[in-house]
């Protein structure tokens, strides 16, 4: 299953970035896997739990021009999306709370 969270923020520099460069985001349950790899589209970031209940990843894309941060959740098997999808939100709140001025989930089966 696919989940996708559309954060739209005020201008400025790249939550992505934000994101993968915070030292606390450990404190939330989550983690980088994976950023940037040679040969994948420039800012590019995959995100995992650090809990063991929580399947699935967190892959997101930066996109200046319109400032919004696209999360794609993807689950497999009975991997249920709420928790990895509450976990985030929870963070993006907490930590970038005053960037976001909207947050859009659409769940894709």
């Amino acid at each position: 299953m696919q989940t996708l969270i559309q954060v739209v923020c005020s201008k400025g520099r790249s939550l992505r970035e934000a994101i993968a460069g915070d030292a606390r985001l450990d404190h939330h349950q989550l983690q980088v896997v994976q950023q940037k790899r040679p040969g994948r589209r420039h800012g590019w970031a995959k995100l995992k739990s650090t809990l063991p209940d929580r399947r699935g990843a967190i892959n997101l894309e930066w996109d200046a021009n319109t400032s919004v941060l696209i999360s794609r959740v993807v689950t497999r098997g009975k991997g249920r999306p709420h928790l990895i999808v509450g976990d985030f939100i929870d963070y993006l709140l907490a930590r970038h709370g005053r960037r976001v001025q909207a947050i859009n989930i659409i769940p894709r089966p």
